[in-house]
Order: C-alpha cells, then structure tokens, then sequence
C-alpha cells in the first residue's frame, strides 16, 4: 500500500552519476574515446623492504616490476623508458595490512557533518595512537545504520611509514594522487567517495582551469536536466499534495469512527463484566431455600452470614456432626467445615456449632 506520510529523500550526486551512466549506452564507441575520462594509473605497493609496481587500466591490474626501495629511481626509469603507458598514468600509494590498519566505528548521527574532527578528537580511544602521530582518513559506509547513529570505517597508519613512501615515490619523479589502504581500496572509475591518507602538504594541487570548466560544465548539465524533468516532478509533486489532503481529510474521519468504536467497545466490555459478576454467585434467596430444605427441624439457626463466596452458620442441633455431610451432600455447597469445636448447652442439652462453607459458584452459574 501507498504510504503518502513517507518522505522523499533526493541524492541529487547520484542521479547524476546514473544519468550520465544510461546516457553513455547512446554514444558512439569513438565519440565516446575522445570525450573518455576514464585514466590509468600506477599502483605502488611496500613489500617488505620492496617496492611492488603495477599498472591499473579499465579494471584490469598487470603487475610491472618489483624494485628495491634504495635503487628505485634508477629502476623506475628504466621500467617509464620501455613502457609508454606510464607516461599520462596518475600514480597511487596502497598500503599492505603492513603499514596500515581499519577499524570499523559507530558514531552518532550529529558527527556526520564534522566526522574527521569528531575522530581526530577522540582517535587515542579508538586506537593505541594520538592524532599527531598517524595519518588517517575516515569512510562512511554504506547499508542499513542503528537509529540514531551512522557506520563510518576509520583507515590509519603511522606518519613515519607514509611519509618514508612517499620519499621514495617522489624521489621517482612520481607525484602521488593519494594514498589508500588495500583492505578499503578506492574504487578507480569514480573518485566521488575516494579517501585518501596524504596530509594537506603532500597532496597534489589541482590546476583552476579544469576545476572550472568542470564546474561550468556540471552547472550545464544540470540546468538542462532540471529544463526536462522539473515539469514533470512539479505535476507529480502538486497531484501528491492534493492526495495528501484528501488522505489528511479521511484519516480525521477515521480517527472519529475508532473513537466512536472504542467507546462502544468500552461500554459493551463493562456490560459483559456487570453480568458475569451478576452471575458469578447463586442469589441469597436460593442458597437458604437449600438450607431449609437441608436441615431438620429439630436444628435451628441462630446466625447466618454470607460473603465472598463463603456461608458462615451458627446454631444448635441434636447430632452437629451430622450436618457436614448433609451440606456436602448438597450440589449447592463445598468443603463444609467446623469454625469452631462443638460444644453442648446446659440447658437445652442441645450442640451448639459454628460451620464455614463454600458456594459452588459453577452450580451457581449453572441454576440461573
């Protein structure tokens, strides 16, 4: 069913990112080369006291060479030299479950705005480091996150070890575009959710030009998608907010039939347990009829109590004993009992007793 109360959250970023897409199965294959963004790149890996070269193009991964950390320059040279691919190639540094470590955290959903400094505040907690001495990045992670409360992975590794790579790439000639870790690797298609280790300081500078024809050509793009589909969602949106008035308008009416109902069902409830009490017990009336047609006439009573289900009598009788299996005898009454011993008047020479017993509240259901 339609829940019209639900709200509509819009990732605009990606819309876009599944427009362009769709829209890149309508391009032709060589238009679509001279206008490719698509990059490839030069993976440096540490490997003891190694370093591990691949080349990364189109998803594909081919391992170049392995050289030794103190000859590199001369090694890489001879690898750009034979290999004309490297030449436009943006360069990585990944490190091993070596140099760098992840933890997965969970933090409040308030830190989402300021996550770096909420976790460069409280990062001794987190790990055995203090802020000053590791380079660390934090990712949010996608799927399903506790209420309140949001995913994020925290990847880290100590200053001293990217730094010592990153003289060793530099001294190359390489500038690294970032530093990532293996286990949290960033996706080489698109750079949207990309982390990277490097410091402020050791980061490439990008270039104003491309940043800003980029940034015009994104404002392009969305002015027209929002020409072609803004009609469309403003129609739907206005058709939404008429059907939510209409649902407002009977959810109020329903509101008033549920009171309505629930009152009704109050009183029929009260009306029920009136009656149930009414029947719960035989009428006074019936239970001394039973006990005149009980007892003989040679016994009388001289006090008789009723209460919460239980018959209280006092009296006198020739033969007292006899009268608890007579009042157990009856179907009317139960577990009959003596309140008190019997003892004998001197006068009439008569017993006298006091006997509790209990009213068979079914039989008493049963006769009305």
């Amino acid at each position: 069913m339609l829940d019209l109360n639900s709200t509509i959250d819009l990732n605009f970023k990606q819309f876009f990112r599944w427009w362009k897409r769709e829209l890149g199965f309508l391009v032709p294959e060589k238009l679509k080369q001279l206008v490719s963004d698509k990059q490839s790149f030069i993976i440096i890996s540490p490997k003891g006291g190694r370093l591990v070269l691949s080349y990364a193009y189109d998803g594909q991964i081919e391992q170049l060479a392995t050289v030794d950390r103190g000859a590199r320059d001369l090694a890489f040279q001879s690898i750009h030299e034979k290999d004309e691919r490297l030449a436009k190639a943006g360069v990585i540094i990944r490190l091993t479950n070596q140099e760098a470590i992840q933890k997965e955290l969970s933090l409040p959903a308030a830190a989402k705005e300021n996550l770096y400094q909420v976790v460069a505040y409280e990062l001794d907690r987190y790990t055995p480091f203090k802020a000053e001495q590791v380079y660390f990045a934090v990712k949010p992670l996608e799927g399903v996150n506790e209420p309140g409360h949001i995913r994020v992975m925290l990847i880290l590794t100590t200053r001293e070890i990217l730094d010592g790579l990153y003289e060793d790439v530099t001294a190359m000639g390489l500038s690294p575009l970032f530093a990532d870790y293996e286990g949290s690797a960033n996706s080489l298609d698109h750079f949207t959710y990309a982390y990277n280790l490097l410091p402020d300081r050791l980061r490439q500078k990008t270039a104003k030009i491309p940043r800003l024809i980029n940034s015009a050509l994104i404002m392009l793009t969305c002015l027209l998608l929002i020409s072609v589909i803004a009609a469309p969602v403003w129609f739907e949106y206005q058709t939404v907010n008429a059907l939510q008035i209409k649902a407002d308008s009977l959810e109020k009416d329903a509101k008033k039939v549920k009171a309505l109902q629930s009152d009704i069902d109050a009183v029929i409830d009260e009306t029920r347990q009136l009656i149930k009490e009414k029947t719960a017990t035989p009428e006074v009336i019936v239970i001394l009829n039973t006990l005149s047609s009980l007892i003989k006439d040679d016994t009388w009573l001289s006090y008789l109590q009723y209460t919460d289900g239980h018959l209280q009598i006092q009296g006198e009788s020739p033969a007292a004993s006899t009268l608890i299996a007579v009042l157990e005898a009856s179907e009317l009454f139960v577990n009959a009992r003596f309140a008190s011993p019997v003892t004998q008047d001197s006068v009439s020479k008569l017993e006298r007793f006091q006997i509790t017993v209990d009213v068979d509240k079914a039989e008493g259901i049963a006769r009305e």
